[in-house]
């Protein structure tokens, strides 16, 4: 065993060996500390979130390679995917409608590619479909991110429906990733290209709101203002949020597995 690998496996132990409570304390202080590195290393802060949809680009390829070179799409979730595409296409719309600029083509390239995995895992690769796994029920999350943005939504002028487009795709990106979690939770052993794409989104997710935190910070909290009024501005940063912890589990071990030197990431039970 590597030198280099001992203190990391020795931290590993020490923090799995800790009661829930001080887990999560960890995990914030760690999230603290990576939000100053960043805005010390970062100037442009907009930078983050350009940042987090490059990876989710990265993560995507990943998905591809997995598809045409293994052609098998095992481990995957065909309802988070679907989801995926759901609130890209709904907001795309509200940016054709609101605010068309850069990140209305990098949500194109990214709607794209997952309609052509959606593609894929539904007809080419159909009989390596893990369909007994995926049993996540979807109106699970789409029926509360649909009543949650008639409760909540931003307080601009545009009309009602767009307003209620806004605010449906921010929630339901929040919690997209739940059924590709059940489906890891369901077989415990998530091979390499699966897992690579979960941690991407995870770094994706992290970064995205990275990029609404600083810019909170940094603006004084004007930022909030400027968003909107009533419970919208902090259910932005809560959806933001929420995105990060429901991966931060899953990415405690896929780091911990890879410097552990496992290519396949086996998850204990109650993880995810």
């Amino acid at each position: 065993m590597g030198l280099g690998k001992r203190p990391i496996q020795a931290a590993s132990l020490w923090v799995r060996s800790q009661p829930p409570k001080v887990k999560a304390f960890l995990a914030v202080v760690t999230g603290m500390a990576a939000l100053v590195l960043l805005r010390v290393i970062v100037h442009d802060h907009d930078n983050l979130f350009v940042a987090g949809e490059a990876v989710h680009s990265i993560g995507i390829c990943v998905l591809i390679y997995k598809l045409t070179k293994e052609k098998t799409c095992a481990g995957l979730s065909l309802k988070s995917q679907e989801l995926t595409a759901l609130f890209l296409a709904v907001r795309l719309y509200c940016s054709f409608v609101m605010e068309y600029d850069i990140h209305t083509l990098l949500d194109l390239s990214t709607l794209a590619t997952t309609l052509w995995v959606i593609y894929m895992m539904r007809f080419n690769l159909k009989s390596s479909y893990m369909e007994d796994k995926d049993n996540f029920a979807m109106y699970y999350v789409v029926v509360p991110c649909a009543v949650l943005a008639l409760l909540v939504q931003p307080s601009t002028s545009h009309t009602f429906i767009n307003r209620f487009f806004w605010a449906f795709c921010v929630y339901l990106e929040a919690v997209s990733v739940l059924p590709q979690l059940r489906v890891m939770q369901n077989t415990k052993i998530v091979e390499p290209f699966t897992a690579h794409y979960v941690f991407a989104l995870g770094v994706a997710r992290f970064l995205s709101c990275a990029h609404w935190v600083l810019q909170v910070l940094d603006s004084g909290g004007r930022l909030l203002t400027a968003l909107g009024y009533g419970l919208w501005p902090s259910m932005v940063l809560i959806s933001e949020i929420v995105q990060t912890f429901i991966l931060a589990d899953f990415c405690y071990y896929y780091v911990k597995s890879v410097f552990g030197g496992q290519l396949v990431l086996r998850l204990p039970s109650g993880v995810v």
